[in-house]
């Protein structure tokens, strides 16, 4: 396979600006480190954005990297890749590929779709909450390539009974709902999306002293903004964006035969379940939650000994159980999981999560983050409101083109400077940021759910484009109003506080 001429040109960039930064851009001549460590930043975002190798492969960079420079020492690098955070992805992951394994994701989804209405709008709308259901769980690009074939059936029948170029309205609509339902559902947990663990390990990474962001915590915000921008989203397709001839009506007859050739929940099904319910309780009532109006006590508080228990902790030990929990006994007895499990891990993701780690990492230890810190202190001061939402244009948009985990993996950390800078709340530029960076609607290389419903040949390029602009707008907004609603009962300090931990 040959290299894209765009690959090759941004592999070459990488390489000249690392070696013209390494030998002449030395900006704190008392902390050469800094210049170093800017110098492997830019190599790694050019790599990055022009994905001129595998992205997985720019992530190991610091291994090497971090090691020669003096940043950081081999072992301590090493530490950055590995840590609870990865054991919450690998722990979550486990879960919801016994889901997949056990056909309860499939269940799920079919039965949200059928207790809807047979018109169309009314459709759309279950197959955009089953689809941002799942993506709460499990991966957003297995939820989307598992609706697609389900889309597909109803929108074949629509084809045949009014005619491809009648239907077209309502294909757009459908398939664009799954993939939006899916980018938006990701968004409402902790395990929906890489790019929300990515930002807790870093915001950790950044600010040792704080308290680490927990499951409970996140969907404060998380559960309430998916939800409303679902029925925003749904309302806006179908009503404004995406007008179709209201006389038109689906026949959920497939969906109903899919259902029954599922036959009645078997014992793997009841088992997955059981454990994905428990998991849910356990992680979202860890810690204690204030919701303002009332606070609820977190069992972790109920003795020492759960102490030292996290939300990795809860994953790993949940997904072990799949392990002895029997499916089938008998002759031929089968687990809920086997060990052929851990090849469909997904091992890329995870080191670009490690890339991500080490790289905040190496901008603390080097200096570069404090050094970020006073550039942006002399630009001056600027509303608060103003500032978050030029971070979530930015991201936004910025994601349409690169991968939202490694972009935002190289902006947290900028983020955390540029807010300590400032004096304020790191927390109010990094959500933002997490947010945004799953939001990017337009074009089909933007989330992996819009380059799977892309592939249905059911939707043009300039369609998504124009329907996903507005939408990148209306996500926006509503992340700026979401941030100033709910930042107080996610962190507990009032928006405009600077906390000791980030002094």
């Amino acid at each position: 396979m040959t290299l894209q001429p765009w690959k090759k040109i941004g592999f070459s960039m990488g390489i000249a600006v690392f070696v013209a930064m390494l030998l002449f851009y030395n900006p704190v001549p008392e902390q050469p480190a800094v210049g170093k460590m800017a110098a492997i930043a830019a190599f790694m975002a050019i790599l990055w954005i022009t994905e001129a190798i595998p992205l997985a492969a720019t992530a190991l960079i610091p291994l090497v990297a971090f090691p020669l420079t003096g940043i950081i020492d081999a072992g301590s690098t090493s530490t950055s890749y590995v840590n609870s955070i990865t054991f919450l992805f690998i722990g979550g992951f486990l879960i919801a590929l016994s889901m997949e394994r056990w056909n309860l994701h499939r269940r799920i989804a079919l039965n949200i779709i059928n207790a809807v209405g047979k018109k169309a709008d009314m459709l759309v709308l279950g197959f955009m909450i089953a689809s941002a259901f799942l993506s709460m769980w499990i991966s957003n690009t297995a939820t989307a390539v598992m609706m697609l074939p389900i889309g597909l059936a109803i929108i074949l029948k629509m084809e045949e009974e009014f005619g491809k170029e009648k239907a077209h309205s309502i294909s757009l609509v459908l398939m664009l709902g799954i993939a939006y339902g899916c980018s938006i559902g990701g968004v409402a947990t902790l395990v929906g999306t890489p790019t929300n663990l990515a930002f807790v390990r870093i915001f950790s990474e950044a600010f040792p002293e704080a308290s680490p962001i927990a499951f409970g915590q996140w969907v404060i915000i998380g559960i309430p903004y998916s939800i409303t921008l679902i029925l925003v989203t749904w309302f806006l397709l179908t009503k404004v964006l995406c007008k179709f001839d209201k006389s038109l009506s689906l026949d959920k007859s497939h969906v109903r035969e899919e259902l029954k050739s599922l036959g009645p929940l078997g014992k793997g099904e009841k088992m997955v379940l059981s454990v994905f319910m428990t998991t849910v309780f356990l992680w979202t009532f860890r810690r204690k939650l204030e919701l303002g109006f009332v606070s609820l006590p977190g069992w972790s508080d109920l003795w020492s000994g759960f102490a030292g228990i996290d939300d990795g902790t809860i994953a790993i030990a949940m997904s072990m159980l799949l392990f002895f929990l029997p499916a089938r006994e008998g002759e031929n007895p089968v687990r809920i999981l086997e060990a052929d499990v851990f090849g469909k891990l997904p091992w890329g993701i995870i080191l670009l999560f490690g890339g991500g780690f080490a790289l905040a990492a190496g901008f603390g230890a080097s200096g570069l983050s404090e050094y970020i810190g006073e550039g942006f202190r002399s630009l001056g001061e600027f509303p608060s409101l103003l500032l978050i939402l030029v971070i979530c244009l930015g991201v936004t948009f910025l994601t349409e083109l690169t991968s939202n985990v490694a972009t935002l993996s190289m902006l947290l950390p900028i983020l955390a400077s540029w807010a300590v800078s400032l004096q304020m709340h790191p927390l109010l530029f990094m959500i933002p940021a997490t947010i945004s960076a799953s939001m990017a609607f337009m074009m089909p290389v933007a989330t992996p759910p819009n380059a799977v419903v892309f592939g249905s040949q059911r939707i043009r390029i300039s369609e998504m484009a124009r329907t996903g602009l507005l939408l990148n707008f209306v996500a926006i907004a509503f992340t700026i109003i979401a941030v100033y609603v709910f930042f107080p009962l996610v962190t507990g300090d009032p928006i405009g506080a600077f906390p000791d931990w980030a002094q």
